[in-house]
């Protein structure tokens, strides 16, 4: 058996050598540019890859010599320690095409995945479908996207790093994913310049068509852009250290709060102006409230009048979704209506308790918005709210105004804890705006000091309506609390939510919700 075991091992060795051709590889190095086994490398701890599927190759006999993987590598390893399951494109087969073999093999990678329990993470960079592998009925019902991921309920978390030019199969991988980080210089898009230039006419360029910056900051179509492949990496390892392995478990606990965070914190407060007009970065809020260090900021370039992230507080592993009154004043748009839904349906699905921190004006109002269908995001973000699972605990900070106050979490709403600054207001719309609204006709009316004196005295009436004491006085708000003690009131909720009892899988409305 010896021989034939050499045997194996020297057709393994080449293959892994040599990929689609030893000069492609050598060519690939001279640029400095990975391969899908140095991405896998670079990514898992060392020495822990075991690759699957090391002897595939296509289906079309002209092509079985030429085809080593059939543009696909996979397999399993760790990272920090934990089991992943890992897989990519393999650009020097055919520039990583997607066919008959190569999706198969991805989609049964996948299946073990979900069997195993183990996060699944790609490396996307392919040309797209293979021509002619894919031409006619039975081709094309073996390509991407398998059923098996579309059906997933995100049993595991998935991540999809983009390393270069995607077309097709790691496009809609991406897609598919709760965590997708792209590198600058590469390109995410259905379909490649080429093909939009023949079938429309259009012409248009790789960046503009799919770029990191497209797609960070207009489309919300990826969470991160990053400018090298390192910092790919360890965003998707420590995108990974917030979340359970899979969603029978429990994401792991870090370093419990040092002794003195606990203590009053009137820094705080101090972050927040009490005049509601004023900006202020929520997202250096974040970063103070929760552990040092902690706070990992999802989609930081779009929509940014809302900010999400994942961090700890006391250890425990936790979701944010926050107003940022820097941008739009915090006003709720359609974009950041996705955003919420987006980063609810990732803390549903794995069971991390989210914190609603509210400084909110409203929805945003007027044609663009219109247009762009804020009466369906709003509704939407709702509806996603009222089927969330895992336990919120929401704080009004400064303001919460009309339907946004319930989109942004109250107790009518699901929190399951409550609370409000006690210099913040609550109500249908700004007493400034209301009374302009609902009193024209009697300031009309006035005339000079006389009319800006009633105007005054209406928005004082009206604002008295506005007290967080009128909400707490009727149980909308569970308790009325000092700035100060904003991170150990969290703290403390966190560590009674321990005890609760976690709902299956399959009773998480959210991980199977489609996240826009």
């Amino acid at each position: 058996m010896s021989d034939v075991t050499d045997d194996m091992k020297r057709r393994a060795e080449a293959i892994r050598r040599d990929m689609g051709g030893a000069e492609r590889v050598k060519s690939m190095h001279a640029e400095g540019k990975p391969t899908i086994r140095d991405h896998v490398d670079a990514f898992l701890d060392d020495g822990s890859f075991r690759e699957l599927g090391t002897f595939s190759r296509s289906l079309r006999m002209e092509d079985r010599a030429t085809t080593p993987g059939d543009g696909k590598i996979g397999g399993e390893g760790l990272v920090d320690g934990r089991p992943v399951a890992v897989s990519g494109d393999d650009i020097t087969v055919k520039r990583g095409s997607s066919s008959v073999v190569g999706s198969r093999k991805t989609s049964r990678l996948y299946q073990r995945a979900v069997e195993m329990g183990m996060p699944y993470i790609y490396f996307g960079e392919t040309g797209g479908g293979r021509i002619p592998d894919l031409i006619g009925s039975e081709g094309i019902s073996d390509a991407m996207p398998s059923p098996d991921i579309a059906a997933r309920r995100r049993k595991i978390p998935m991540a999809t790093v983009i390393v270069g030019q995607s077309f097709g199969g790691s496009s809609f991988q991406s897609a598919f994913s709760d965590y997708t980080v792209q590198v600058r210089g590469s390109v995410l898009a259905v379909t490649s310049p080429r093909v939009f230039e023949i079938a429309t006419g259009e012409v248009i360029g790789f960046e503009e068509l799919g770029g990191v910056d497209v797609h960070a900051k207009l489309t919300g179509q990826i969470d991160l852009g990053v400018d090298t492949y390192d910092e790919a990496y360890d965003a998707v390892r420590r995108w990974l250290s917030y979340l359970p392995s899979n969603a029978w478990s429990v994401a792991p606990r870090g370093e419990p709060m040092a002794k003195d965070r606990w203590d009053r914190d009137e820094a705080l407060a101090a972050m927040v102006p009490e005049a509601r007009r004023r900006g202020y970065d929520m997202r250096k809020f974040c970063a103070a409230l929760l552990d040092p260090g902690s706070f990992f900021e999802l989609q930081p370039k779009f929509a940014r009048n809302l900010t999400t992230g994942l961090g700890r507080l006391d250890g425990w592993p936790v979701g944010v979704i926050a107003n940022n009154p820097m941008f739009s004043a915090g006003v709720l748009n359609p974009d950041s209506c996705d955003k919420a839904i987006r980063m609810m349906c990732l803390s549903d699905a794995f069971n991390l308790p989210l914190i609603w921190l509210m400084d909110v004006p409203g929805f945003m109002v007027g044609r663009k918005v219109e247009h762009e269908r804020m009466l369906f995001k709003a509704i939407r973000m709702v509806e996603a709210l009222c089927n969330l699972s895992t336990p919120s605990l929401s704080v009004v900070l400064r303001k919460g105004f009309g339907l946004a106050y319930q989109a942004m979490n109250t107790s009518g709403m699901g929190a399951v804890g409550f609370y409000s600054w006690p210099g913040a207001e609550i109500g249908f719309m700004d007493p400034d705006v209301g009374v302009n609204v609902a009193y024209a006709n009697r300031l009309e009316g006035l005339e000079g000091d006389e009319r800006e004196r009633e105007r005054q005295r209406l928005i004082e009436e009206v604002g008295e309506a506005t007290s967080p004491y009128e909400a707490a006085g009727t149980m909308r708000i569970d308790e009325v609390i000092d700035p100060g003690d904003t991170r150990r009131i969290l703290a403390e909720d966190l560590n009674r939510l321990a005890n609760r009892k976690i709902p299956a899988p399959e009773d998480r409305p959210l991980s199977y919700w489609p996240t826009c």
